[in-house]
């Protein structure tokens, strides 16, 4: 659902200053048609989560250049639900390949990237690798709603403190150009009244996304690689990546290649539960705030937790009401030592599931 914004121009040769507004499915498949003859691209414009396991399993692999953690683990999960043991054809390997370039606000250049193939089933998962992707930098809530300082400050405020006052019956929808648009004029307007410079609607995609924007030679880098990946598996002419690769452009040209473990009690690839250990002390409010921060729970946005056949909260109308009280209980209040607690949530195509063990 993506469109094409000014920043993209310098980084991104499919695009011109006429395109911008434009889909960038539409417009990147116009661009290598008249370029390369012959070829014959069917665009898409709208959210990978609207396909269902039919249309994806047309394709013979899928290749993400995906922004966000969100999306690729919804693609992730897909394809490995997809998978049939008694079915080769339903095999679909996934190539990722994303970039990193100067971090706000501290402006330093860290020209990096990563590129990777995954076998669904058979193969570390991109669940399996969340630990590669680092946590995002948390803001003091008494900075964004007091103090800002700086235009990230304002846009952050508006994402977490704004949304939720105004539109707490909403789910924020980061594809959505609507709700973009909604956090740009409040962030806008926070940032007016701190006499802030710098809020864009580009910064405000990026800081809500997550988004580090990158360099041209740093992005054409990583699409080689992933080119270069998928042209092995469509033709078998030499064996494919196995299966992480890390690029950095910091201090010169630095490769790295090195085979990431699947992991046994990966929730995705897995489908076990996993032991994990809090304190029974949390409140429930407490537990969800932490898990948020937690690498394996990146992207929590609105979960929902339940029991054995029990809700303990549910983020939906009306049951939501009903379940608040319990987020002020606390955990050893809720559930038994060792009990399986499910967590599910919009962000995330799988349910989670854990037996919380108590630190003594």
């Amino acid at each position: 659902m993506d469109t094409i914004d000014v920043s993209n121009l310098n980084r991104q040769f499919l695009f011109r200053e006429a395109d911008i507004g434009k889909p960038k499915a539409v417009v990147a498949a116009e661009f290598v048609e008249k370029r390369v003859k012959g070829v014959k691209i069917t665009p898409y414009y709208g959210a990978i989560q609207d396909k269902d396991e039919d249309y994806y399993m047309q394709f013979q692999q899928v290749i993400c250049g995906l922004d966000s953690i969100e999306a690729r683990r919804w693609i992730n999960a897909t394809l490995i639900n997809m998978f049939d043991p008694s079915n080769v054809e339903s095999l679909k390997p996934l190539i990722d390949g994303g970039t990193e370039g100067k971090s706000p606000p501290s402006r330093f250049n860290c020209f990096k990237g990563q590129s990777r193939v995954v076998l669904p089933t058979l193969s570390s998962c991109i669940e399996c690798q969340l630990d590669m992707h680092a946590p995002r930098a948390a803001v003091p809530l008494c900075t964004l709603a007091t103090i800002p300082r700086q235009p990230e400050h304002c846009i952050e405020w508006a994402h977490i403190i704004a949304w939720e006052e105004e539109r707490k019956g909403d789910t924020l929808d980061t594809d959505d150009p609507e709700h973009i648009a909604w956090l740009y004029q409040k962030a806008l307007k926070r940032a007016m009244e701190f006499s802030i410079s710098g809020v864009t609607y580009s910064l405000t995609q990026g800081v809500v996304k997550n988004i580090i924007p990158a360099i041209a030679s740093t992005n054409a880098i990583i699409a080689a690689s992933c080119c270069n990946e998928a042209f092995k598996i469509a033709t078998n002419t030499n064996p494919y990546l196995n299966n992480y690769m890390m690029y950095s452009g910091d201090d010169s040209v630095y490769t790295y290649t090195f085979e990431h473990e699947r992991k046994e009690d990966c929730p995705v690839c897995g489908n076990l539960v996993k032991d994990l250990r809090v304190n029974g002390n949390w409140t429930l409010r407490e537990f969800i705030d932490w898990m948020k921060e937690q690498p394996d729970t990146q992207g929590l946005k609105k979960p929902s937790l339940s029991k054995s056949g029990k809700s303990l909260y549910i983020q939906v109308p009306g049951l939501e009401q009903q379940t608040r009280p319990n987020l002020d209980k606390k955990l050893s209040e809720l559930v038994f030592e060792g009990e399986e607690v499910a967590i599910s949530d919009r962000a995330l195509p799988v349910t989670l599931r854990y037996n919380l063990l108590f630190r003594k």
